[in-house]
């Protein structure tokens, strides 16, 4: 009938803006992460005891952080919204967000370890409590992926990942930030040691902020393919 032809000219008109508007940012990010990386290559850095030419590493590892964050914050998002009201469209969104802010976190660990060795002379210390303690903030994500794993149960398995989300989230206060100021500790910022606003030049904050902003996009654009991808695998093995 007329109604539903026009319904479907409708949907098919929202769904082509929405695909024009997310190809245009994703032009967008990704010409805003060349920049990025290109620039934290190439552009000449003053001089910073003992970092030296590592402190390019900021470009990337901090900013790797912060799309963790984000991610970590959708997902518990989507989870109360869950918990609130059980659709597992809410419980798809939860879980892509959570897998992608676990790669910015192994990313984060990555990047903290290469950096580690050339400013601390080893790839891992165990006397470096935030190195530590952010591979804990992981690993407790990570236990996520198992406890999923472990039902069948379509409704069970959202419900007791949505409340294990709560509370692997508010962890992450504690373990990344909190905890590692009241203990001894190489990083910049910890006791006895300069915060970098304190070792980092002026110019090279131009590009940081920029990175910010442009990781956690990153991280949005991936976030929408995971979540594309878990849809139309739901829908598949449910049809």
């Amino acid at each position: 009938n007329k109604v539903s032809f026009f319904v479907y000219l409708n949907f098919k008109k929202n769904n082509q803006k929405r695909a024009l508007i997310l190809k245009i940012w994703k032009y967008i990010v990704a010409g805003g992460m060349t920049v990025v990386v290109a620039s934290g290559i190439l552009i000449n850095i003053p001089k910073i005891a003992i970092l030296e030419q590592t402190a390019r590493n900021i470009f990337f590892h901090v900013p790797m952080w912060m799309a963790m964050f984000s991610m970590f914050a959708i997902s518990v998002y989507y989870s109360v919204r869950y918990l609130n009201s059980p659709t597992i469209s809410f419980d798809i969104k939860a879980e892509s967000a959570a897998k992608v802010g676990v790669l910015f976190g192994i990313c984060g660990l990555l990047t903290g370890s290469l950096w580690a060795r050339f400013t601390w002379g080893t790839w891992w210390t165990f006397a470096e409590p935030k190195m530590n303690l952010a591979a804990l903030a992981v690993m407790i994500y990570y236990a996520y992926f198992v406890l999923r794993s472990a039902f069948d149960d379509e409704e069970k398995r959202a419900k007791l990942s949505a409340v294990y989300n709560i509370f692997a989230v508010t962890t992450i206060p504690f373990l990344l930030y909190i905890v590692p100021r009241q203990l001894e500790s190489l990083h910049p910022g910890a006791d006895g040691n300069p915060a970098f606003s304190e070792i980092t030049a002026p110019e090279l904050r131009y590009i940081l902020y920029p990175a910010f902003i442009g990781f956690i996009a990153l991280a949005f654009w991936i976030y929408d393919v995971v979540h594309r991808y878990k849809t139309v695998q739901y829908h598949s093995e449910n049809s």
